[in-house]
């Protein structure tokens, strides 16, 4: 929120309606796009404001969405909308909860979650400029199906609002529409509200009828036309949603790239509005910075990788990988093909290699765990180099134990180390081990079995096969090369 109360500003917003045509169980407006749900778009921006009143007016699931509200803004007040349908009946509740306020009220959609600071804040000051009873954001639109049309008089001043099913041909025709944003004095509506009735085609207390209830009572009523259609965009069905989703990614990519982050190919780049990029952070084609994530400057995220909730460190190289709950440290490198669980930490110029798993682990600094490998529920220390195949095996069936390698061990390839186990200083081991038991530092850990060659095993237990074919012809060419060099020397 603002640091400047606006202490004649109250927001109110509509989110009472159960959005059909979503078919979903989930609350309409609860679906997400860039990293929030739509509502929590429009709340941001509310409080941006700085009002020192927000209200939201909840019905359908109203638990859910009450928690959703209260869970990231406690101060807001949430009010139900009880039997009665309707947008005028909302504000109507809505009202009861600002007893004594006598300022502006400006009412928003729950559902619109472009409609940006600069607009609304534009909006109110337009409002109070005409020294209106009531302001309405209107928008010029191609196809102006499902909205309420504005009718003008012949002077240009607003003589009303149609809903579409009230709507004549003529009226239907009409390409202003109402964007379901308005400013009103509180006054107007303590008064006008009380008055609505339900005698339309949806039986519903429009909002839009407090319009002819003020030109009827001589009040003043102005409209104000958005320069960007798009920030009046509501959402009500997946369609909608997916097509704000990206308008909202458009605007959020370009904010990043003013701010000096270079991204290729925007079209494929994906980021939510909670994640934060530096300055000179490079952006590859299909790639997904979302949620809490943050990277340094000078970073290289991608191509083809997605970061959920993680922290990159400066001029890391996090490519092709798949990471969730992560901290790549400064100077780092990832991938490709790495995936990252939660709890995984790579320090400073560590190196997470091409088909590794982390999970839990904390990887130090200049630490490599280059291909092929599984770290979980283990702490890497300094200067550590596990080799390919490295299998920490943490999970007995019943509980997950863990490994400690420490500073500058190097480990051969294909080492499984079973935990609980610790692997000491500068300590060694060798390729193929099983490491059961600590190793101490400084010393060589090997697990060796001697090895146990079976002649002829493959001709005598697998005849007819190609290999037992390819055995017999190399055994007889060596038969015949040593019978020959027995001649040789007769």
């Amino acid at each position: 929120m603002t640091e400047n109360l606006d202490s004649r500003l109250a927001v109110v917003i509509l989110a009472a309606g159960q959005g059909t045509r979503m078919k979903s169980s989930l609350p309409k407006v609860l679906h997400r796009i860039g990293g929030r749900p739509l509502l929590g778009h429009v709340l941001d921006t509310a409080l941006d404001l700085g009002p020192a009143h927000v209200v939201v007016v909840v019905r359908h699931e109203r638990d859910q969405v009450a928690d959703a509200v209260l869970g990231v803004a406690p101060k807001v007040v949430v009010v139900d909308q009880d039997e009665i349908p309707g947008t005028g009946r909302a504000v109507e509740v809505a009202l009861g909860a600002l007893t004594g306020f006598d300022g502006d009220v400006l009412v928003l959609s729950g559902d619109c979650p472009l409609a940006d600071f600069g607009t609304l804040d534009a909006f109110v000051a337009e409002h109070r400029a005409t020294r209106a009873d009531a302001t309405l954001m209107t928008a010029v639109v191609d196809d102006p199906t499902g909205y309420g049309r504005i009718i003008r008089e012949s002077d240009g001043s607003v003589a009303r609002i149609v809903e579409q099913k009230d709507a004549s041909p003529d009226e239907a025709a009409v390409t202003e529409v109402n964007a379901g944003m308005y400013v009103f004095a509180a006054s107007a509506l303590r008064t006008h509200l009380p008055q609505l009735g339900t005698d339309n085609a949806q039986s519903e207390k429009y909002l839009t009828d407090v319009v002819a209830l003020l030109r009827r009572a001589e009040g003043r009523v102005a409209a104000s036309v958005a320069t960007d259609v798009t920030v009046t965009y509501g959402v009500n069905d997946r369609v909608q949603l997916s097509e704000v989703g990206r308008l909202l990614n458009a605007r959020t990519v370009r904010r990043w790239q003013l701010e000096g982050v270079t991204i290729i190919d925007p079209a494929t780049t994906w980021i939510d509005v909670t994640a934060t990029l530096a300055p000179d952070v490079t952006v590859l084609p299909n790639t997904h910075i979302l949620r809490a994530t943050s990277v340094a400057e000078g970073a290289t995220i991608g191509p083809d990788t997605s970061l959920v909730d993680c922290e990159v460190g400066a001029g890391a190289t996090v490519t092709r990988t798949d990471a969730t709950l992560a901290v790549i440290g400064a100077g780092a490198t990832v991938g490709p093909f790495a995936y990252l669980r939660a709890g995984a930490e790579l320090g400073e110029r560590g190196k997470v290699g091409t088909f590794v798993e982390i999970k839990n682990s904390v990887i130090g600094e200049g630490s490599k765990v280059p291909h092929l490998s599984y770290i979980g529920d283990t702490t890497i220390g300094r200067g550590v180099n596990l080799g390919a195949g490295a299998i920490t095996a943490n999970y007995d069936d019943l509980t997950k134990h863990r490994t400690e390698i420490a500073d500058e061990v190097h480990a051969g390839s294909h080492n499984v180390f079973v935990a609980p186990v610790r692997i000491g200083e500068g300590a060694k081991t060798g390729a193929g081990a099983v490491i059961r038991k600590d190793v101490p530092a400084g010393a060589l850990a090997l697990s060796i079995a001697p090895q146990r060659n079976i002649a002829g095993w493959v001709e005598n237990n697998r005849p007819g096969t190609g290999a037992a074919e390819a055995a017999a012809r190399a055994r007889s060419a060596q038969e015949a090369g040593d019978g020959s060099q027995e001649a040789a020397h007769g």
